[in-house]
């Protein structure tokens, strides 16, 4: 969270070069939109302050990003599962007799918290490789609406609704 108490939006006091404001910016899949808002221009810290929030949350409509105070993850291209806290890996354990085996799995992580991250993973071996994934799919929306409730509207959840369905 930015100094100013507000995601995305920070302050910039540069008397020196006349620049002496807020600067927001908003990012989602690759692409981002910012914008400088002035004090001087809108009535004074408070007031620019106040149309800076305004400016956010107009430039993540134009994205599609949800409004929330949580870090909301687009499409990456490390992310080969098409599912943003899915990915396809393999896990190591050791056998009783010390021999190191890898066993396929999808793994499902999300944000437990703040400050905590929960993990979990499918086994592609035992439930095959598309129940896995629909299985890792449905951990990740559950836990999703653990945390934030109803499903938002979005590009960003057609997508990822899309992706799972598939």
């Amino acid at each position: 969270m930015a100094k100013s108490g507000y995601k995305g939006i920070s302050r910039i006091d540069c008397p020196e070069n006349k620049t002496v404001g807020w600067y927001v910016r908003v990012r989602l899949n690759n692409v981002t939109k910012s914008k400088f808002v002035s004090d001087q221009r809108n009535g004074g810290k408070e007031s620019a302050l106040q149309r800076a929030i305004e400016c956010r949350n107009q430039l993540e409509k134009e994205l599609g990003k949800p409004r929330t105070d949580w870090v909301i993850v687009g499409k990456s291209r490390r992310n080969r599962s098409g599912v943003v806290g899915v990915r396809r890996t393999a896990k190591k354990y050791r056998g009783k007799d010390g021999t190191v085996y890898l066993n396929e799995v999808y793994e499902v992580t999300w944000n437990a918290g703040r400050e905590k991250r929960g993990r979990t993973s499918v086994s592609i071996s035992k439930y095959g490789e598309t129940s896995a994934f629909r299985r890792a799919c449905a951990i990740r929306r559950q836990k999703e609406h653990q945390l934030y409730g109803n499903v938002v509207t979005s590009k960003w959840a057609e997508s990822f609704s899309k992706v799972c369905a598939a």
